[in-house]
């Protein structure tokens, strides 16, 4: 994996996403790769500067400028925005309270907000939709019901509801969902909800879709009540279910307006209701969509024998099943099937069950094994990877398996055909599962491995701080020499993204220069001049660069006697540049083709060089830095030559051309830098350095 860091080593060949073949990778490269829309630009520059903007009420809580007014399109987006980034509360919340928006679809999926607050702030709009998925528990199911039944028009008007995983105190027990008469869309997945809210809610006019998946639910038979409208029932996992399976598809049997049903379960329950359901030939005759995931004793020959009794169905879930493989599935025209058996069958699942865990767990491991050997690009199996990692942040065996696909899917030259703000997001994503499960070993080497990949460390944005910290950290734990290497890698590179002031901040420093230093002294000892070894002094110079902490440690911790050794030690000129910067022979040779030195270093400043330029007692000395500056200005002109102009460094170059003492060798190097200085710069007219003639 080091090798990746060598920019000689080119590539291997990728192919990019084919429009023809992979139609949702161009459209997730090209929706990635343009800039954000300048409606959410405004919605984040307003959100981040929401305090300065808003006024402040008696009780603490914001309030918008009076004569502020949002279009309903753009209040939904800006509370969803809010919501989306952790900002809703119930000092936020307030500035819904007057009259400068108007909310229709309401977001607030995992907020942190009271009841109070939320029927201030959003049940005096017209609210068509509601997702409260998994707010926090200050805001309980109970208290959302009755806060949208204070508005008549919510009550009468209210088509979607979404509850999932929202909490319900102890001493409740029925809920009353049937004042909210004008309901079409109900999910109460995950949540308290007994036989007899089932029982409620079958009673509500309008309702046409139901879930009930992971719920206290017993038995399904006030289904029955709602037979004629009901289109879509969602009842995966149903643990508590007590009616025996004739019963359960009696039931069902008679929901003949059913366009869309789940039954799907966990794999490790063995639930054989899908496979007595697929048997029945009097059921279901409009069905358009079957979830039969996780259903044990499912047979190719047996779920296509029912698809081909119902010619209309357009998708079908076999996923943690023995169903999938059979050429039915890639032939049928207009067929979808979320499984295991393929590709596109595990993009399915991917899509469909982001927000279970269990059947996420189950295609993500599908997806490793697929992905293993994977010679294309593939960036819209990769934005899955990353919305399961974002939907399951605290779900381990989610979190190392997502890792291990995000590694295949983004080693050697495939992160090439990525999308950089996909790749920011998922590495983002990796440091976030790191914080989460600090002591798993091997999420730990998944994020290192990536790391590893140069188009990732070095072109795509995440917090190179915290980075430097875990790598530094590991790079302590003196783990295996193929890890250890690794680590020292990665550690050179972050070492040139820091400034000096984060490199003095890290605690791990100390340590981190400590082992680094054990590593040369071993290697030294050893005679062992390998890509561990060469890759140590180059991260030893890059984090000592500009930095007086790490010169500090490394004095503490003998590095001169260490350095010392290497030279004894070794007599190549890669490693002796890596000590010294160049060989005082070199010095002397220069400029000439016998110069060894062509690796490009990199300085953040010249300013720790001005110093030994003036140094003309240590010739020595004033030579390495001259030469130091001449390699960088005549490799990256734009960039080195701009920094002596700006750093005022263009007239310590021609006070050494003029001194007395200085060296015939050291008034040509500063000669040189002058003229490549006057060749990449002849818009600077500036007369007084040395009268120079531009």
């Amino acid at each position: 994996m080091v090798h990746f860091l060598h920019a000689g080593h080119t590539p291997r060949n990728i192919v990019p996403p084919d429009a023809q073949k992979d139609a949702l990778g161009c459209c997730v490269v090209q929706e990635e790769a343009s800039p954000y829309t300048l409606v959410n630009i405004c919605l984040n520059v307003l959100i981040a500067n929401l305090e300065k903007l808003c006024s402040e009420r008696p009780d603490g809580t914001l309030c918008l400028p009076e004569h502020w007014s949002f279009p309903q399109e753009v209040a939904d987006r800006f509370l969803r925005v809010m919501t989306w980034q952790g900002k809703l509360t119930d000092r936020t919340a307030s500035i819904f309270r007057g009259n400068q928006m108007k909310l229709k679809l309401v977001n607030i999926q995992k907020a942190k907000i009271s009841t109070a607050a939320f029927i201030k702030a959003f049940c005096r709009h017209k609210l068509i939709e509601l997702n409260a998925t998994a707010v926090h528990a200050d805001l309980p199911v109970p208290d959302i019901i009755s806060g949208l039944c204070s508005n008549r028009w919510i009550q009468q008007n209210l088509q979607c509801l979404l509850l999932d995983s929202t909490s319900i105190p102890q001493n409740s027990r029925l809920l009353f969902f049937s004042q909210l008469t004008g309901l079409r869309v109900l999910s109460v997945f995950n949540v308290c909800f007994h036989t007899e809210d089932l029982a409620n809610v079958s009673q509500l006019p309008r309702l046409e879709s139901l879930d009930i998946s992971n719920t206290l639910v017993t038995d399904i038979s006030a289904l029955l009540t709602c037979k004629d409208r009901l289109k879509s029932l969602t009842m995966h996992y149903l643990k508590c279910l007590a009616m025996t399976k004739p019963q359960i598809l009696a039931v069902i049997r008679e929901l003949k307006c059913l366009l869309h049903l789940d039954v799907s379960d966990h794999r490790e329950l063995k639930s054989d209701l899908a496979f007595h359901l697929l048997q029945q030939k009097d059921i279901l005759p409009n069905v358009v969509s079957l979830d039969i995931s996780g259903g044990n004793c499912i047979t190719d020959e047996a779920v296509e024998l029912f698809i081909r009794q119902r010619p209309a169905m357009q998708f079908v879930g076999l996923l943690a099943t023995d169903a999938g493989s059979s050429d039915f599935f890639t032939t049928k025209q207009g067929l979808r099937v979320a499984g295991g058996a393929s590709m596109s069958q595990i993009s399915e699942a991917l899509s469909r069950y982001r927000d279970r865990s269990c059947f996420m767990k189950e295609a993500l491991h599908r997806l490793f094994t697929e992905t293993f050997s994977m010679e294309v690009t593939m960036p819209a199996i990769l934005k899955l990877v990353a919305i399961g990692m974002r939907n399951h942040p605290l779900d381990l065996q989610v979190q190392f398996t997502a890792s291990a696909c995000a590694l295949n899917l983004t080693r050697q030259g495939l992160a090439k055909g990525m999308p950089v703000r996909l790749l920011s997001e998922v590495t983002c994503l990796l440091f976030k599962a790191l914080k989460n499960f600090p002591h798993y070993q091997q999420l730990q080497k998944n994020c290192l491995l990536s790391l590893t990949n140069s188009r990732i460390l070095v072109d795509v944005p995440f917090d190179r701080f915290d980075a430097a910290k875990f790598v530094m950290s590991w790079l302590c734990k003196r783990e295996n020499p193929k890890m250890q290497t690794m680590a020292v890698s990665v550690t050179c590179i972050l070492a040139l993204q820091l400034s000096p002031e984060q490199t003095a901040q890290l605690e791990e420093l100390f340590m981190a220069v400590k082992e680094l230093l054990a590593i040369v002294k071993q290697k030294t000892t050893e005679n062992l001049d390998d890509v561990t070894f060469l890759f140590t002094l180059k991260a030893l110079w890059n984090l000592t660069d500009g930095s007086p902490a790490a010169c500090k440690h490394f004095i503490e911790n003998q590095g001169l006697q260490i350095f010392i050794q290497v030279l004894e030690t070794f007599s190549e000129s890669a490693i002796q540049s890596k000590v010294l910067g160049l060989l005082h022979a070199t010095i002397q040779n220069w400029p000439s083709s016998s110069c060894k030195m062509t690796a490009l270093v990199t300085y953040r400043s010249f300013k720790t060089f001005f110093p030994l330029l003036g140094n003309f007692s240590q010739p020595e000395v004033q030579l390495w830095a001259l030469w130091a500056m001449y390699h960088v200005c005549s490799k990256n002109p734009s960039k080195y030559c701009k920094m002596l102009v700006e750093e005022e460094g263009l007239q310590l170059l021609c006070d050494i051309q003029e001194h007395s003492e200085a060296t015939p060798k050291a008034q040509q190097i500063a000669a040189s830098i002058l003229d490549d200085f006057r060749m990449h710069f002849m818009n600077y007219q500036r007369p007084t350095l040395c009268q120079m003639p531009f």
